[in-house]
């Protein structure tokens, strides 16, 4: 008989006939389908879906064979499902559907006949019954009343029986299909008895396992219930040779190459173990134990390539400069290969690379490891105050882990890596404890091959490691720590070496990942001009944000239409991309000046030049200093004047300045903080010129530190200083004598613009900075009485 039907797709259930079973229906098309039967004859075909995570099904997901229902009851829920009970009366064959807002189709609905001969139904009938109440008393899930059971004994009908344990049993979807599509009813009865009989075979199977694991257990053995049970299901399902879980780990632990010692205290907690009950805490923190120990790396090593050629290759490919970087690593290199078969223990080298953001530390360690044919891993020591990150924690509590040291060596699974501990200066302490000091035998070379963690409590091998640190700074690092590294600076790029570096590095990085290779090209006049008006830093990282932009940008207006072909963004250009210059570049006054000199200063984000100025006004001898000095600034701005005071006559300063007349130091941009001891002959300088009026030259940079006898004493950050005196246009610096070493590290393009004068008392400083004849009368006439304040009231 064929109908034309609405039709109801199903999740994950198969619906037979001769059932009645609710169905939540909360699609909506299903809806409209459930409405439309309700208002026509009730009658409705079920189909089942082929998969249920599909939410819109087609008729190509559906199954083919289905059953024809009627709709007994609907009912709406709370939340808008309709829960509707059907009650299936026959099986049907879709044919076609028809198209519309919800599933239609007509079908072909199957009418049940029995064979002439029913003596075989019969006897599979009788079959049936019997396998079916073996399987209801041996399932230990299915739950039938006894109205339910009764009703099924009582079953005379084969088509129905059949249907109905088929329901009640509890088999997959894709095998209550099989029995729904099967319309011959002896094949679909032997179907049936054959999945009942192969659900008691499993069900016999199960007892004797556990009645194998009974059999095994003694009065002593009871609490280990579980773990024997499991493996006797591994004996049943590989044989004798099956391995337990605490079989394999035994045999991890006797394959992974431990030390002696550690082996023996793994298999000692192994033991221990296997006499814990399993569940329980102890065995859990036990367990997850053994697992670090066989998880770290022991013996395993990645092979190295010891080529220091290749090696120098890999580095000038991803690194423009660094040459005092490379050079170590190639020393290091140089050695491993030539000592590589000798009995001597290579120790690795602890370098710190310490410079500004962004000047390429933390990339230069992921090349030295690929250099190196080793694995590489980062580790973030910034904000890191508590101890136990550094050596773990103590096994005394549940959720006890080991320290980031340990956590690096598992994650890269072999015991010479690359590790990279970033920002190391950036560590503090606090009442956990002070994780600097952990870090002292981890990078010494001659403790770090038997470094404890806290949590693994077994001596562990770190001198295959190639540890570098990185750093912003020297100054917060504990001098013991730093006592254990070498320390290599990387202070800065010249506006050249980052126009370099943009070149052949930044820009066909952001061109390439912004999709306008081909498009879009940048000349290297406007790389200067992004680099000195929009961005100030000692790095590249701002260099490729802008880049970056103005690649993006480019992409905009390209697909915009803007242009056709290739375009090349040249000086003018670069505010369209990139918007109003942020920073003016440093241009020093070149006119002399009364009561100023120009100085030079080290910042994190590079060198900069540092206008100091001073004003001498009648006074009682105060001295003023402003521009938020730190202590340092402040106390080589007393020495100066305490050396001018005691050199009056010498430098023809005003007598009795220091009782007549108010100095005020100013330091300009009076909203960042400054400090530093390099400032002290450039205050000098000015506060002489302020008291002789004499003018001092603006065309001359100075930094050095003063002491209280006139000597120029050396100060940091040369390279820094001098590259911010070289790109503010100033052609002569003033230097301590005592930096002339660290001019061999500036390049040589720097070297060759400048006229370096070196001094070594303050003398030389300021006959070379202050011009021989006063601009204007000094601030105390001679033979000038002042009346002190307060006085003769």
């Amino acid at each position: 008989m064929r109908l034309e039907l609405p039709v109801i797709p199903l999740r994950n259930t198969v619906i037979l006939p001769h059932t009645t079973t609710p169905v939540d229906v909360g699609r909506a098309k299903s809806k409209r389908a459930v409405e439309e039967a309700m208002g026509a004859d009730r009658l409705i075909f079920l189909v089942a879906q082929r998969d249920p995570e599909v939410d819109d099904p087609t008729p190509d997901d559906l199954y083919v064979w289905g059953v024809q229902a009627v709709v007994k009851q609907a009912m709406r829920l709370p939340d808008g499902t309709l829960q509707v009970m059907v009650e299936a009366r026959a099986r049907a064959e879709v044919k076609d559907y028809i198209p519309g807002p919800y599933l239609r189709a007509r079908g072909e609905v199957f009418t049940e006949t029995f064979p002439a001969d029913d003596t075989v139904v019969r006897v599979l009938l009788e079959e049936l019954k019997d396998s079916f109440d073996k399987y209801v008393a041996s399932h230990k899930s299915l739950r039938l009343d006894r109205y339910q059971l009764e009703a099924v004994k009582g079953t005379s009908d084969p088509a129905m029986l059949a249907d109905t344990i088929a329901y009640h049993a509890t088999w997959t979807v894709a095998e209550k299909q099989e029995i729904l599509e099967l319309t011959d009813l002896e094949a679909r009865l032997k179907k049936v008895l054959e999945f009942l009989s192969r659900d008691l075979e499993r069900f016999e199977l199960d007892k004797r396992v556990a009645q194998r694991v009974k059999d095994q257990m003694d009065t002593n053995q009871r609490e280990y219930y579980l773990r024997e049970q499991m493996k006797a299901i591994q004996k049943e399902l590989g044989g004798e040779d099956g391995l337990g879980d605490l079989e394999a780990l035994r045999k991890k632990i006797e394959e992974v190459g431990m030390p002696e010692t550690v082996k023996t205290k793994a298999l000692k907690e192994l033991d221990r173990l296997e006499r814990m009950q399993q569940g329980s805490p102890e065995a859990t923190v036990a367990r997850t134990y053994l697992d670090w120990l066989t998880e770290v790396p022991w013996s395993k090593a990645d092979p190295e390539v010891l080529d220091i050629a290749h090696t120098r290759q890999i580095l000038d490919e991803d690194h423009y400069g660094l040459k005092d970087v490379k050079e170590r690593i190639l020393e290091y290199l140089a050695v491993r290969q030539l000592t590589q078969g000798l009995d001597v223990r290579n120790k690795a080298p602890i370098l710190v690379l310490v410079g500004p953001p962004g000047v390429g530390k933390t990339s230069l360690g992921r090349s030295i490891a690929r250099s190196m044919n080793r694995k590489f891993h980062r580790i973030s020591l910034g904000g890191v105050r508590d101890e136990a990150e550094i050596r773990g924690h103590r096994r005394t509590y549940i959720g006890a882990m080991p320290g980031k040291l340990i956590h690096a060596m598992k994650q890269v699974g072999v015991v010479n890596p690359v590790i990279l501990l970033d920002e190391i200066d950036k560590m503090s302490s606090d009442w956990r404890g002070d994780p600097a000091s952990a870090m002292l035998e981890v990078l010494d070379p001659e403790q770090n091959n038997s470094f404890t963690d806290h949590y693994l409590d077994v001596p562990y091998d770190l001198s295959k490691v190639f540890f570098i640190t990185t750093a912003n700074t020297l100054q917060t690092i504990p001098r013991p720590l730093l006592d254990r590294m070498e320390v290599i600076e990387i202070p800065g790029y010249t506006n050249m070496e980052k126009q370099a570096i943009a070149r052949q590095y930044l820009w066909p990085k952001q061109v390439k990942e912004s999709g306008m290779e081909g498009k879009i090209e940048v000349t290297d006049a406007a790389i200067l001009r992004v680099i000195s008006e929009y961005t100030r830093e000692a790095g590249v990282r701002g260099l490729e944000r802008e880049l970056g932009k103005i690649a993006r940008k480019g992409a905009k207006f390209w697909l915009e239409g803007a242009w056709e072909g290739l375009r090349t963004i040249d000086v003018p250009d670069v505010p369209t991309y990139l918007g109003i210059p942020r920073f003016r570049p440093d241009k020093a006054e070149t006119e002399p000046q009364v009561g100023t000199a120009q100085g030079l200063a080290w910042t994190p984000v590079g060198g900069t030049l540092l206008t100091i100025e001073v004003a001498a006004v009648p006074g009682s001898g105060k001295l003023s200093l402003t521009g938020q000095l730190g202590e340092v600034m402040k106390e080589s701005a007393q020495a100066a004047l305490t050396y001018l005071r005691a050199h009056t006559q010498e430098y023809g300063l005003p007598e009795d300045f220091h009782n007549k007349v108010d100095l005020h130091v100013h330091v300009p941009d009076g909203a960042t903080p400054k400090d530093g001891p390099s400032a002290g002959i450039t205050m000098a300088t000015a506060i002489a010129s302020a008291l002789s009026r004499r003018p001092a030259r603006m065309d001359i940079a100075m930094t050095g530190e003063v002491s209280l006898r006139g000597k120029v004493m050396p100060i940091g950050g040369v390279k820094e200083k001098l590259l911010a005196a070289h790109q503010a246009g100033i052609h002569k610096v003033v230097l301590p004598k005592d930096n002339e070493p660290q001019l061999e590290d500036l390049p040589r393009e720097v070297l060759e613009g400048l006229e370096i004068k070196l001094v070594g008392d303050v003398g030389e400083v300021l006959e070379y900075l202050l011009l021989p004849e006063p601009a204007m009368p000094p601030v105390v006439q001679p033979g000038e009485n002042r009346q002190q304040p307060g006085a003769g009231a």
